[in-house]
């Protein structure tokens, strides 16, 4: 009798779990959220204004664009604008929790394209040139969107507000895609 009774029990529903009360007030984890995305998005939208417009002592369009140039990036001023509009859009989507998967990828792209063309030769360490600072922008980027930008974000209305392997997955996708094909032109 009981061998009977095990897999019909094991073929039972669960029982309903109460679904737990809405979140009324922010949360740590929420705030926590938010100043990381402020932070690095704020500070990567500042580095693209300094490629785009000079800002912040940057050395605007025109030099950097002679710098992409001698990267082997060819019209070096089209990828010196697709790199300052990358940073600049993507940081402040990461920051405003706007879109959060595209920025991620406009952010991802960027750091791939910088680590393959520039800091990969000179190891891990930032001090010795190396690819550090365009991993750590890369991953947080990539966290926040699985991590989902938190009640704090312009997103979080939307099905990839909540972040997920999906939103993640789509960031990695193109922003690698989007490397690859400005490393193949």
């Amino acid at each position: 009798m009981t061998g009977k009774l095990l897999p019909e029990r094991l073929r039972a529903s669960p029982a309903p779990v109460a679904a737990a009360p809405p979140q009324s007030s922010v949360s740590a984890g929420d705030c926590g959220l938010l100043l990381l995305r402020l932070t690095v998005g704020l500070l990567m939208a500042g580095h693209g204004a300094q490629k785009l417009f000079g800002l912040f002592g940057g050395p605007g369009l025109a030099a950097t664009g002679r710098a992409f140039a001698a990267l082997g990036y060819h019209p070096g001023p089209l990828y010196a604008a697709l790199g300052g509009a990358s940073e600049t859009l993507g940081g402040l989507g990461l920051a405003l929790g706007l879109l959060t998967p595209l920025a991620a990828a406009a952010l991802i792209g960027v750091m791939i394209n910088a680590m393959v063309t520039v800091t990969a030769a000179h190891g891990l360490w930032e001090t010795d040139g190396g690819v550090e600072y365009n991993v750590c922008i890369a991953v947080v980027a990539l966290a926040v969107t699985a991590i989902g930008p938190g009640r704090l974000a312009l997103d979080r209305p939307f099905r990839w507000g909540t972040g997920g392997w999906r939103a993640a997955t789509v960031a990695l996708v193109l922003g690698g895609l989007g490397a690859a094909v400005a490393l193949s032109i």
